[in-house]
């Protein structure tokens, strides 16, 4: 039997950890920190503030940090991992760019089937205006 994996997102792409020593963590504040196997950092997310912070890996494959105390239903994640995409396009992804803050959702291809760094291709929507 031929099973593929694929992985929504990968922490610390760009230097990934090279054995199974890695342990992420989510502090008091809701910071999602990875240590590799000598307990040093090598990636945390950005500064969050969270009275009752709580990571929660999504059925959809979203990976989050949200706030027991103050989430709405419905309401949005202090961080998602689908911000953060590999090479894998899952349901309720988002691809494309917000023209307000700039920020760009796209895909890029791993280096190899073992190492998770970007390689050289990518999918992205181009937004050009097309003047007539």
């Amino acid at each position: 039997m031929n099973t593929s994996f694929s992985s929504g997102w990968v922490a610390n792409r760009n230097s990934p950890i090279a054995d199974t020593g890695g342990v992420l963590t989510i502090n008091g504040d809701g910071n999602l920190i990875l240590f590799d196997g000598t307990n040093r950092t090598v990636w945390s997310n950005v500064s969050i503030k969270a009275e009752s912070p709580v990571a929660q890996l999504l059925d959809s494959g979203n990976f989050v940090v949200k706030d027991n105390e103050t989430m709405e239903p419905g309401g949005t994640y202090l961080w998602q991992s689908f911000d953060y995409q590999s090479d894998a396009l899952l349901p309720d992804m988002k691809l494309g760019k917000n023209l307000k803050t700039g920020s760009e959702w796209f895909l890029t291809s791993w280096k190899t089937p073992e190492d998770p760094s970007p390689g050289n291709f990518t999918f992205r929507l181009s937004i050009r205006a097309c003047l007539v």
